[in-house]
């Protein structure tokens, strides 16, 4: 079958369309006719060894991208209750999805709804179980919160913001463009924070009548941390759920009290889909809100599985609008 992975850690110049054989059924997991996989940022730091860490002795080779996925049961091991062959699935969190057959465990996978597009359903799967468990779980935000989203545009954000909105706050997104705001204001942020403005500090100032956020969102790390600290009241927290910008190595619980007292997060998804029970509750209820037109999904391009170069190299140029999708 083909799939798309790495052979070595390295820029876009190591993905490569490979030849491989379909994964065995396994006792408790069922494969999957994949439909449509996303391309997200967890690809790109697994691509460049951030995650799998640099000793390429000690890492399997290839590497299957791809960490999303919506299709179709192709087989069922034994041991696997409630899915027969044809039922349409979706998951997140297991890699291996940039291919035509993948293989998950059973408890990952949840039911898509027929009346649901399965690009929809796989654009909810990783940003939406984001979103849902920063928002609910991470920092429970409540009625009359001041959020600040960071890169107030990408898909896990715009999700977010909705999510916050549909929760009572005020939410304010901060993007690098005039251009990049038109997204987040549709999703219903109060305010638009334009880094290329300047006085960013001024404008989140502003915008909480000097009071500060109870809650950051920060996907970028290293070139926004101190931004979000500043940016917070006092007991505020921050949530560092990406490192886009690279790695944030030096914090020292000081910088935390001399802040305002604030509070540090750095969930890690996995921990937030610890069994079926959760995984359902949480893109059940995604599901739910896109059918009820409360949740929507913007969806960017569609791209063929060989042209997967193609998605990560938009995601890195920050040319990416709305949700990259292979096509299988």
């Amino acid at each position: 079958m083909r799939a798309i992975g790495i052979r070595a850690f390295g820029g876009l110049g190591v993905l490569e369309t490979l030849a491989v054989e379909a994964p065995p059924l396994a006792i408790g997991m069922v494969r999957v006719k994949v439909a449509y996989s996303g391309v997200n940022w967890i690809d790109v730091h697994v691509r460049r060894g951030a995650f799998l860490g640099r000793q390429s002795g000690s890492q399997d080779w290839p590497v299957i991208l791809g960490y999303e996925v919506t299709g179709m049961v192709d087989a069922v091991g034994d041991g696997v209750e409630g899915f027969s062959v044809g039922d349409l699935v979706a998951w997140c969190g297991v890699p291996g999805a940039h291919a035509e057959l993948a293989l998950v465990p059973a408890w990952r996978l949840v039911p898509v709804p027929k009346a649901m597009p399965l690009d929809v359903a796989c654009a909810l799967q990783l940003d939406g179980v984001l979103a849902h468990a920063l928002s609910i779980s991470v920092f429970p935000i409540q009625s009359g919160d001041r959020v600040l989203v960071q890169s107030g545009a990408d898909p896990a954000a715009l999700l977010l913001i909705q999510i916050a909105k549909a929760l009572g706050a005020t939410v304010i997104a901060m993007v690098p463009t005039e251009a990049d705001g038109s997204a987040p204001r549709a999703a219903g942020a109060d305010h638009v924070v334009v880094l290329e403005a300047g006085a960013a500090a001024g404008q989140i100032e502003s915008a909480t009548d000097g009071q500060g956020c109870h809650v950051v969102f920060d996907s970028l790390g290293r070139d926004s941390i101190d931004m979000s600290f500043a940016s917070c009241r006092r007991r505020g927290m921050v949530v560092l759920y990406d490192a886009r910008s690279g790695p944030v190595e030096q914090i020292s619980p000081v910088d935390l009290a001399a802040s305002g007292s604030l509070y540090l997060a750095r969930p890690h998804l996995a921990d937030f889909l610890q069994d079926a029970a959760e995984v359902r509750w949480r893109t059940g209820g995604l599901f739910d809100a896109w059918q009820s037109g409360r949740l929507k999904v913007g969806i960017g391009r569609i791209l063929p599985l060989d042209a997967a170069r193609e998605g990560h190299l938009a995601l890195e140029s920050g040319a990416a609008a709305g949700k990259i999708l292979l096509q299988i």
